[in-house]
């Protein structure tokens, strides 16, 4: 089992910036690949990044490519989500999930953080 934990959510204006973290514990050996979605009420889940915990290579959706980007430390099983020139569109729940191999589709990840919310005024 893989335990994750998000943080870093909160309410932002629009233009404004945020980083989320995700750090996961327990059997992490398997999982070579970390990915956030997002999900706004009544939408279903949206891919938004992905980093390979190896090589660190990323992927990374249209809409946030150049405002959003994605890192890791694996000295502390943690990856971020630094996000830039935010707007409402943005508002969402974000997910940290862990999968085998880099991936866009949610199916590919097999253990899913709780979410943290964030929320980007007009």
């Amino acid at each position: 089992q893989v335990q994750l934990v998000e943080s870093g959510g909160g309410l932002v204006q629009a233009g404004g910036s945020l980083r989320l973290s995700c750090t996961a514990s327990g059997r992490t050996s398997s999982n070579n690949a970390m990915g956030w979605f997002r999900q706004a009420p009544g939408k279903e889940r949206e891919f938004v990044a992905a980093i390979s915990w190896g090589a660190g290579n990323t992927i990374y959706a249209n809409s946030v490519e150049g405002r959003f980007t994605i890192s890791r430390d694996n000295a502390k099983s943690t990856a971020y989500l630094q996000m830039k020139s935010l707007g409402p569109e943005d508002t969402a729940l974000y997910h940290c999930a862990a999968a085998a191999n880099l991936a866009r589709t949610p199916y590919q990840y097999l253990y899913w953080g709780q979410g943290t919310q964030v929320t980007v005024s007009s």
